[in-house]
């Protein structure tokens, strides 16, 4: 697993703060990546650590290399992760809301970043999120979960444009449009979130659901409702939109 992890497969943690070790460089934290993942040798280690920085667009990477998480900026660390994560050229690189608490440039900044590593080095980047513009600007497919459970997944157009779970539906309701105004209708989701130690029996979402009904007191299975478009819900064809 030690072989996989941070070679074939690596992480960008959500708070980059609380991921980085406080007590170490920067750059000690992406070479020690480079060290168990690559035969390179020290002085090969220390370059390509700068030459990832300065990609990561961090200004003086040979005086950053040097310093501590706590005196890089916010957008610094979260680039310094994305640059510790990229190093391997990884095959799969899992992103956990990697734009959290950043201002909208700098979230920019970073998508940018990704998308061009991605391209560069062919590298498939799962992304988790709740920002529904994030999604719609950079993933090619989509799957929503709920309650651990993915309840409804495909394309970007098919889920965003023709949702087919009620729960997919209630979440882009209750997100503001962009040029509409402050007079729009925004519809907050009902209810809470269960408690994962006392769940509802069947489906999860039954409770909060305008659409319950007898069925759902039983999980139902996957269905597909076109060739790459799924959904888990016994009245998906009454929340489909109108044609």
């Amino acid at each position: 697993m030690r072989n996989i992890r941070g070679g074939e497969i690596a992480m960008i943690f959500q708070d980059p703060m609380k991921s980085l070790n406080p007590v170490y460089t920067v750059g000690f934290q992406i070479a020690e990546n480079l060290k168990y993942h690559t035969r390179l040798a020290s002085r090969a280690i220390r370059e390509l650590t700068i030459e990832m920085l300065g990609k990561m667009g961090i200004p003086l990477p040979e005086k950053r290399v040097d310093q501590y998480p706590h005196e890089f900026s916010g957008g610094m660390r979260q680039r310094a992760m994305i640059a510790m994560a990229m190093a391997c050229n990884p095959r799969l690189l899992i992103a956990d809301e990697p734009t959290t608490a950043l201002d909208v440039t700098i979230q920019a900044q970073i998508f940018e970043t990704m998308l061009k590593l991605k391209a560069e080095h062919g590298t498939a980047i799962m992304l988790i999120t709740h920002d529904m513009g994030v999604v719609a600007e950079l993933a090619d497919e989509v799957a929503v979960m709920y309650m651990g459970k993915i309840v409804e997944g495909g394309t970007v157009e098919e889920v965003l444009r023709t949702p087919r779970h009620p729960y997919t539906k209630a979440l882009l309701a209750s997100i503001p449009v962009l040029g509409r105004g402050r007079n729009q209708q925004i519809e907050p989701i009902r209810g809470s979130t269960p408690d994962p130690y006392d769940r509802p029996v069947g489906c999860q979402f039954a409770p909060r659901c305008d659409y319950a009904g007898e069925k759902c007191a039983v999980m139902p299975d996957e269905e597909y409702v076109s060739f790459t478009h799924r959904v888990r819900c016994w009245k998906h064809q009454e929340v489909a939109p109108d044609e």
